[in-house]
């Protein structure tokens, strides 16, 4: 369909190309460095990049231009996502809040502070010269974007956030498809600290602000401490004290200033699911315990570290095709198979451990803290199950999905 429509616009004097590539080397960074090999490409000042889901507005290079020509000091422009599924379950519903806090907060803060943030892989224009100095796009993580970015930022370019500048795409509806791309987008910036941390620190051509910015803010706080300390702190510590009654530590007052912040932040960048703050605080305990394995992977750079699945939405599933490209035949039956891609242990043992601090804290405990835990193993117990999201039956091209959480 792409190709015939390209083909029409050619007949009509555009000058427009459809171009694919051979196998799958280097995945997203290698498509996109093979793609700035081809000779249209080299005679371009400019490349903007969208993901097969992305739809732009017609003006959108008219919107964004004006930026790149006018200060040659910008080297890439980043539009705010929208989503056209948010409202199809629970689950997109708490992904929509997630990164409207990234963008309004992490992004616009870093582009309007320190003229830097990580590029999203998508909904972007670069300045090719700004990707050529930075050393072009490199497939050693599974975060090439987020790489390209921390390169290029080295360099001295500023990069501007345009949060009026709005490009629909679409979220993953499955648990699963969610929990793939949560590992890739946690395990590949612990990955690429790993790599970069001694870069950053003996780079002169920053300031040292800025450095600071990057290593300590960026990835220390953001990616490495926060994610460890949400699973740890409100899914390990804070039950364990719940059976040791006689430690007095402020457990309400930890659990009631996290569901204040959560709240006021939702008002900021999704006042339209201000009622879901608390749930959502619920829910990204659970996504911090997916992440936290990631990390640590791409800390430890373990067997885990450049694994690259492809995020399937929805669309993807009743088209039938694979996300993943396996040549191992099946040796289980179906029904296993289905069993073990739905029935999560790890999240079930959480929540059989969150249930049963609960209820030593009724027997025992005054704090009624149980009030917490007995939601939070609910959660957990939902995710264990996998009925988070859209559920897509094994007959997919004829069945209808089932929409739950």
């Amino acid at each position: 369909m792409i190709e015939k429509e390209c083909m029409r616009w050619a007949s009509e004097g555009i000058n427009i190309r459809y171009q694919i590539r051979q196998g799958r080397k280097g995945y997203k960074a290698g498509a996109l460095k093979e793609g700035l090999k081809h000779d249209y490409a080299q005679e371009c000042e400019f490349v903007a990049i969208f993901d097969a889901d992305f739809q732009p507005e017609p003006d959108f290079l008219r919107q964004a231009m004006p930026f790149l020509i006018q200060n040659q000091e910008i080297g890439l422009v980043q539009a705010r996502w929208r989503f056209v599924n948010a409202d199809e379950c629970f689950l997109t519903r708490m992904q929509e809040i997630s990164l409207d806090f990234q963008f309004v907060i992490e992004q616009e803060g870093g582009s309007s502070i320190h003229s830097f943030f990580s590029f999203n892989g998508s909904g972007g224009i670069w300045r090719i010269a700004t990707i050529n100095e930075a050393g072009g796009w490199k497939d050693r993580t599974t975060v090439e974007d987020m790489d390209l970015a921390i390169r290029a930022g080295l360099k001295g370019w500023k990069f501007l956030f345009l949060g009026d500048l709005q490009v629909k795409s679409e979220l993953p509806s499955t648990f699963k498809a969610y929990r793939f791309q949560q590992h890739r987008w946690s395990c590949g910036p612990a990955n690429l600290f790993r790599k970069m941390v001694i870069d950053i620190s003996k780079n002169k051509d920053i300031s040292l602000r800025k450095k600071f910015y990057m290593i300590y803010n960026f990835f220390f706080i953001r990616k490495v401490v926060g994610t460890m300390f949400t699973f740890c702190f409100y899914c390990v510590v804070l039950p364990l004290l719940s059976l040791m009654p006689e430690v007095d530590v402020p457990k309400w007052g930890a659990i009631t200033a996290t569901f204040i912040i959560a709240t006021i932040n939702t008002l900021i960048a999704t006042p339209r699911s201000i009622h879901l703050a608390v749930p959502w605080v619920l829910f990204e305990n659970i996504m911090s315990f997916h992440r936290t394995k990631a990390l640590l992977i791409g800390l430890m750079e373990a067997k885990r570290a450049n694994e690259w699945i492809v995020t399937e939405k929805l669309g993807d599933t009743f088209k039938g095709k694979s996300t993943v490209e396996s040549s191992k035949p099946n040796k289980h039956p179906q029904w296993v198979k289905l069993l073990r891609e739905r029935i999560l242990p790890q999240e079930l043992l959480i929540a059989l451990f969150l249930s049963a601090c609960g209820c030593y804290g009724i027997v025992y405990g005054d704090d009624m803290y149980y009030l917490y835990l007995f939601p939070q193993s609910v959660f957990f117990t939902i995710a264990g199950f996998g009925y988070f999201g859209t559920i897509v039956p094994s007959s997919q091209q004829q069945a209808v999905p089932q929409l739950l959480f």
